[in-house]
């Protein structure tokens, strides 16, 4: 039988390992919606993430007002200050200021859709002061092993119409790494990285421009359902959001010590 003692110190133990627990999903959360979950007053800003543990914290722009808030911005162009026509390497790292354009990085994008499942949502601008959007139900990336092909859900709606339905199961291309459906290589030729198929119908990551300001065909940031093939937007922002909580113990793995699921 226990003691008085060792009841005392395992009662306490309970509580310190509730405690950890319950804290460790506000202080170190997976992504913006866990940020939202803890303080649905939070404003839309950079914040720090863990989506790869306590030991890889990562910042990244949230997201909080766009109907209803909660989305992880994974690439965003506002003004041309980010150059994104980069190699495979810095893709699959990411670069930029989150507090301005970047680009979140292939293996990051890869663990926040391995954590939870994801809608995608595109916003856009022109530069005529227009806005519009194009909404997905489903959205994820395979590892690096499998070239991060892209799976993307159902068209849900957005006056700038669906140009990624194309995209789908595509692996990502950059001019260094080839992986499109084309005899050449898309990046090289349409000076972006993208999950490119023959080639897009959508060049998120493409030449920044104003609209007629570059002569070559498709280099720019295009949606070409909303503005056709060669019209030159002026910002895009992809983010993602929860759509369903992790169904794995990852934090009591990563932080108990307790096996996952």
């Amino acid at each position: 039988m226990m003691t008085m003692m060792q009841v005392t110190s395992f009662v306490g133990l309970l509580v310190l390992v509730a405690s950890v627990h319950s804290d460790s999903l506000f202080s170190m959360p997976i992504d913006c919606d866990d940020i939202y979950s803890h303080d649905n007053t939070s404003s839309s800003g950079v914040y720090t993430i863990y989506p790869g543990g306590p030991t890889t914290p990562i910042n990244v722009f949230c997201d909080m007002e766009t109907d209803g808030g909660r989305w992880t911005v994974f690439q965003r162009r506002l003004d041309g200050s980010e150059n994104f026509y980069r190699p495979w390497k810095q893709y699959k790292m990411g670069f930029g200021n989150v507090a301005g354009e970047y680009w979140l990085g292939l293996d990051n994008i890869f663990l926040l859709t391995m954590r939870k499942k994801n809608e995608l949502r595109v916003d856009m601008e022109d530069f005529e002061g227009g806005k519009e959007s194009a909404q997905y139900a489903a959205f994820s990336i395979d590892s690096e092993i499998a070239g991060y092909q892209l799976h993307l859900g159902s068209f849900t709606g957005g006056g700038a119409g669906d140009s990624l339905t194309n995209h789908n199961t595509m692996k990502f291309t950059t001019y260094d790494k080839d992986q499109d459906q084309w005899d050449k290589n898309c990046a090289q030729h349409f000076l972006g990285a993208f999950w490119y198929n023959a080639c897009h119908m959508a060049n998120p990551t493409g030449m920044y421009a104003p609209n007629g300001a570059v002569g070559f065909e498709n280099v720019h940031i295009i949606w070409q359902t909303w503005k056709g093939w060669n019209y030159s937007l002026k910002t895009v922002a992809l983010k993602m959001r929860s759509v369903a909580k992790c169904s794995c113990t990852y934090y009591a793995h990563n932080i108990l010590g307790e096996p996952a699921v």
